[in-house]
Order: C-alpha cells, then sequence, then structure tokens
C-alpha cells in the first residue's frame, strides 16, 4: 500500500506540474480562491484531477490556451480530490452547475459566464475543448 501511495503522489505532483507549466496558478486555500474570484476580471478556473481525460484533454487543453489570443485577466486551478475545501469554495462560485472534474469555468467579476463539463471533456478530443474556451474568450475577454 505504500508504495501505491508513492504512486499517487507522483502523479498528483505531475497534474499539478502540468498546470504550473502552463502558467496557471494554484489556488489552494478557501482565502485563495476568494480573492482571486471575486477580483474585476475574467477568470478561467481549470479544475484538475488525476482522471485520464484530465491528463489527456483538459490540460492539454488548458496549457494551450494560454496563447490564444483574446485570454482572460487570469489562469487559476484548483485540484478536485486533493485541495477539498478549495476547490468545494470554487464549485460554490458555478452557480447552476454540479460538480464536474475536470472541468473549466470563466468567471467575469465573480459571476459565471460559462462552463465545459465533464461530460464535454471525456470522449473528446482536445480541439474540441479548445474551442469551446475560444468560443467564451471571444465573447467574454476582448
Amino acid at each position: 500500500m505504500q508504495q501505491f501511495n508513492f504512486f499517487m503522489n507522483d502523479v498528483v505532483q505531475d497534474a499539478r506540474n502540468d498546470m504550473i507549466q502552463a502558467g496557471y496558478t494554484q489556488l489552494q486555500t478557501v482565502e485563495d480562491v476568494d480573492q482571486t474570484l471575486t477580483e474585476k476580471g475574467t477568470t478561467l478556473v481549470m479544475v484538475n484531477s488525476v482522471c485520464g481525460c484530465a491528463g489527456g484533454i483538459a490540460r492539454p487543453a488548458a496549457a494551450y490556451m494560454k496563447n490564444y489570443e483574446a485570454t482572460p485577466d487570469r489562469f487559476v486551478t484548483v485540484f478536485a480530490g486533493q485541495d477539498k475545501e478549495a476547490t468545494a469554495k470554487a464549485r460554490e462560485y458555478f452557480k447552476g452547475y454540479g460538480p464536474s472534474s475536470p472541468s473549466f469555468a470563466l468567471l467575469k467579476d465573480g459571476e459565471i459566464k460559462m462552463m465545459v463539463e465533464r461530460h464535454e471533456i471525456e470522449g473528446h478530443e482536445p480541439i474540441q475543448v479548445v474551442q469551446k474556451l475560444e468560443q467564451a474568450f471571444d465573447e467574454y475577454c476582448k
């Protein structure tokens, strides 16, 4: 069992590193979430996880979006199943949407504007997720 825990720690750290290397700020506390998501402007929140669709679809799409022509003011991430309180607090801002990970939420002035939920990620190609995010960025971030 101890070897499994080491393996899972490596998987979690790799998933965190993917988002850090992509330029996303980790929100690991309730205070981080409240401070960031109430700021004026636009914020993309990527709800990270260790599932295959996060690693194979969501995180690559997240990294790609940093280079799009219209971008939000902030790119942040919370980690479902790891930073539980921070993730729960972020989900309070996603009014009208159930818990979903991985997922993306675009907020403007603290208000949810759109969400890409797990069912729109799992079984899809990264480019399909990118296209949904591009549409949202074009609408809310220009």
